[in-house]
């Protein structure tokens, strides 16, 4: 049997964040482990589908920001039979999860950290396993190809599953919230710290266009047939944000300075997209984006003035 199960792992809101279930001739794989409170409605999707924990063969993380990959020590724990699955430059913060933690909880503090993250445990070496660019697994037989894409972050990949013909994005592909799709296609990048690079990210969206796969799973949030459409758009935000950046290195302009002068233009930005898909934004819409606008327009004025961020504050993570 051939099947893939979109969850909504309800982190902060229902469809914000995407975890898939992906079944092949009895083999398991999840793809994006969301946060250790997620954990148990991963494990209720395995019930629901009659699968048995001992049957997933793989937890695969695209990177390694909290809100991808900060459950995969509990759901490594209860699937004793997973390898984790994850970007050289990942594994060894899920291995040691030391700094990561601590540099979350130095953006967030600690009764907030533990209120969105729960406890995250080091995953013993021997269950990791590294993925390089262009190597494979299989699942039941079935191909799965991981491929390095830059620009969200330095250890990100995609996941290219031929089989089911969708490629598994995490944040390399935009942001496509189900409650912004109202007219035409509304998607934007994620941009936030502390990796950004506009030329990797734009070639990380046509590496995926170049697959022509029949649909691409989003982390945030679901799976969409549209690839073309969506990867067009978030070339014209990415080359923006690339604009922004280039004009705040030649500012001189300090951090905080550029980040509030980006956080606007960023809004300005997002009511012109929006106007585009015939999108009337609600107060609640603009809610739902706020959030990223503040991390997109951090992460630019990050790249602007080379200022790092701890380590673990990601897109979901600080």
């Amino acid at each position: 049997m051939s099947r893939l199960v979109t969850i909504d792992c309800e982190y902060v809101m229902p469809q914000l964040a995407a975890a898939y279930l992906r079944e092949e001739q009895g083999e398991v794989a999840f793809i994006e482990a969301n946060t250790t409170l997620t954990v148990p409605k991963l494990l209720a999707a395995l019930d629901r589908e009659g699968l048995a924990r001992e049957a997933v063969k793989y937890v695969i993380v695209t990177h390694v920001h909290l809100d991808h990959a900060g459950g995969a020590s509990a759901l490594m724990a209860a699937c004793p039979n997973a390898t984790l699955l994850a970007h050289p430059r990942a594994a060894r913060h899920l291995i040691d999860p030391t700094k990561l933690v601590a540099s979350a909880k130095q953006v967030y503090g600690d009764e907030l950290f533990e209120k969105l993250y729960g406890v995250i445990s080091p995953i013993d070496a021997a269950r990791v396993r590294s993925m390089e660019d262009g190597t494979q697994v299989t699942l039941g037989g079935a191909p799965l190809h991981f491929l390095h894409t830059r620009g969200h972050a330095n250890h990100h990949f995609v996941v290219h599953d031929p089989q089911q013909d969708v490629v598994f994005t995490g944040d390399t592909f935009g942001l496509v919230y189900p409650a912004l799709q109202r007219g035409a296609r509304f998607a934007y990048p994620s941009t936030s710290p502390t990796d950004f690079d506009g030329e990797a990210a734009i070639a990380s969206v046509h590496k995926v266009m170049s697959l022509a796969p029949r649909a691409v799973g989003l982390t945030h949030f679901g799976l969409f047939e549209d690839v073309a459409t969506i990867g067009e758009q978030l070339i014209r935000w990415l080359e923006f944000s690339s604009g922004l950046v280039a004009e705040g290195k030649k500012s001189g302009d300090e951090l905080g300075t550029l980040e509030q002068r980006y956080k606007w233009q960023l809004e300005q930005e997002v009511e012109l997209a929006a106007s585009r898909a015939h999108l009337s934004l609600s107060a609640a819409d603009r809610h739902l984006i706020r959030f990223d606008l503040e991390l997109n327009a951090q992460g630019l004025a990050i790249a602007a003035t080379k200022s790092p961020l701890p380590a673990g504050a990601g897109r979901g993570s600080g």
